[in-house]
């Protein structure tokens, strides 16, 4: 099998970053409205999440300092839904491999899927908190407001979410889920609203990122005022989303899958795949095949997002562990992402099979691109059939020399 040739590129992102994080929060705990929230004396839970947030241990912990300056007590509680296999053990791995651990952020860590039932939606949809953080003084919500991977709408991944799926625990996150998209896109946000009416958060941290993965902006949010400011923030982070240098590719490869990447382990706003029963995918980007080389470390064997590729590899199959990938994906009741696809030996010959079905083109002909993962899209390999679209950008850089696809001794690609 003849490969096409391919190019390193890279993607000049533009944005605001935060450049002292610490300093950044303290200013945030500073406003009248925030000032007024913490007491002395006060037992405060900082939620922390599943998701590989830039910077998210360090915000966390400049939080917890915050709360100690003012004579309170800090401690992290996991909000996470039924990530880490549904279990207070596994959510504190998660979150050790985030970098979220007790020493670093100068707060404990108390974990547990015990839930408190503070009664039903109109709907009809139950309503469940964290005990430990319910029978807290007051709760900090601490998450990145950013597109879901599952619909559009005027609130989406943020604040009200972790409030509502990621500090309902397992329970909250299968009352959600059992109604599909209808669940998050419609009952989330009422169910986060029934949560801030408890009286038990005082207040939000919304981070939002730029395109290259790093802090864009902070923000400390009273809690009565979250819901507005949070719709205001998904616009801002919508506007420096990243995204692949081309709508239409014969072959995705991308070289690692994972939690600590995006939610569905791929990000669906990046290769333009939802996979939900009777929902419409998205009509760019448009990408034949897609290749899951890897699964990251960090997802712990969770490999959610499987399904929404076309091909994988040994490596990534011998990774797996299905008790906590089933566990998430029949939560979530999105159960085509959870699909196993065609299995081959390595890269090459799962490219080698993408080639063989893209109907007799030529390797010259082939639209190719390799990324490490959908949420690292600086540099990245194009094949030579791209480049008279490549070079007509002008955020778009070629760092390299057009040369054959170099593979190791096993077959997969050399390290990016």
């Amino acid at each position: 099998m003849n490969f096409p040739k391919v190019v390193k590129i890279k993607q000049h992102f533009t944005g605001p970053t935060v450049s002292n994080i610490d300093e950044k929060v303290a200013l945030e705990f500073a406003k009248a409205e925030i000032e007024e929230k913490v007491q002395a004396g006060m037992n405060i839970a900082i939620t922390a999440g599943s998701r590989g947030i830039a910077n998210i241990a360090t915000i966390i912990r400049a939080a917890a300092t915050e709360v100690k300056k003012r004579g309170a007590n800090p401690f992290i509680v996991p909000a996470m839904g039924s990530h880490g296999g549904a279990t207070a053990e596994g959510q504190i791995e998660v979150l050790e491999s985030l970098g979220v651990t007790e020493g670093y952020c100068g707060a404990p860590i108390r974990s547990s899927m015990e839930v408190v039932d503070l009664g039903k939606t109109e709907a009809g949809i139950s309503v469940y908190m964290d005990k430990i953080a319910y029978e807290s003084d007051g709760v900090i919500l601490v998450n990145r407001i950013k597109a879901h991977t599952d619909f559009s709408a005027s609130i989406e991944s943020g604040l009200m979410k972790i409030a509502s799926i990621g500090l309902g625990n397992h329970k909250q996150a299968q009352a959600i889920h059992t109604f599909g998209v209808l669940g998050i896109r419609d009952h989330m946000p009422i169910v986060a609203e029934h949560i801030f009416q408890s009286g038990k958060i005082l207040m939000g941290i919304g981070i939002v990122e730029n395109a290259f993965e790093d802090t864009a902006e902070i923000e400390v949010i009273p809690v009565q005022s979250i819901k507005e400011r949070e719709q205001e923030l998904l616009r801002f982070s919508k506007s420096l989303m990243p995204k692949l240098p081309v709508d239409n590719l014969d072959i995705l490869h991308v070289d690692k899958i994972g939690k600590n990447y995006s939610g569905t382990g791929m990000d669906t706003n990046i290769i333009g795949r939802l996979r939900i029963l009777g929902t419409a995918e998205p009509e760019t980007p448009s990408i034949h095949y897609i290749i899951a080389s890897d699964l990251s470390e960090e997802s712990h064997g969770n490999a959610l997002g499987i399904g929404l590729a076309d091909l994988t590899t040994e490596r990534l199959f011998q990774k797996i562990d299905y008790q906590k990938m089933n566990e998430n994906v029949i939560t979530s009741s999105f159960l085509k992402r959870a699909s196993v696809p065609i299995k081959l030996a390595n890269d090459r010959e799962a490219i080698s099979a993408a080639i063989r079905c893209s109907w007799g083109k030529a390797p010259g002909e082939i639209r190719f691109m390799r990324i490490p993962n959908t949420l690292h899209l600086e540099e990245l390999y194009v094949s030579e059939a791209l480049l008279p679209e490549i070079e007509k950008q002008g955020n778009v850089e070629i760092i390299g020399e057009m040369a054959p696809m170099a593979f190791d001794d096993s077959g997969y690609f050399l390290s990016f």
